[in-house]
């Protein structure tokens, strides 16, 4: 029940942040972490393997880089990471 309430937090940062890039990023991995964590103690419940936890982990690294680079990018091209300081077309 915690990790519930605690994934609706981070839905509703997500949802409710539109300005910067990076508070959306924060908030996605911040998810990410949450899940990563409630599907480690319900497959420790159940005694089962934890390669799984290792690949989801692997995929979030994954996600979290390429999302660094496109912020990366974005402030090198337009100077802040403000949503309303570019087009979606010009990118």
């Amino acid at each position: 029940m915690y990790f519930f309430i605690i994934y609706l937090c981070g839905i509703w940062v997500f949802c409710s942040s539109r300005k910067h890039l990076l508070i959306t990023l924060l908030s996605l991995e911040f998810i990410v972490l949450v899940l990563y964590l409630s599907i480690y103690f319900y497959l420790c419940s159940f005694n089962y393997g934890l390669f799984f936890v290792v690949y989801f982990l692997v995929f979030s690294v994954c996600e979290g880089s390429l999302g660094l680079s496109i912020l990366v990018s974005m402030v090198r091209s337009h100077g802040n990471d403000y949503f309303q300081s570019y087009s979606v077309l010009q990118c």
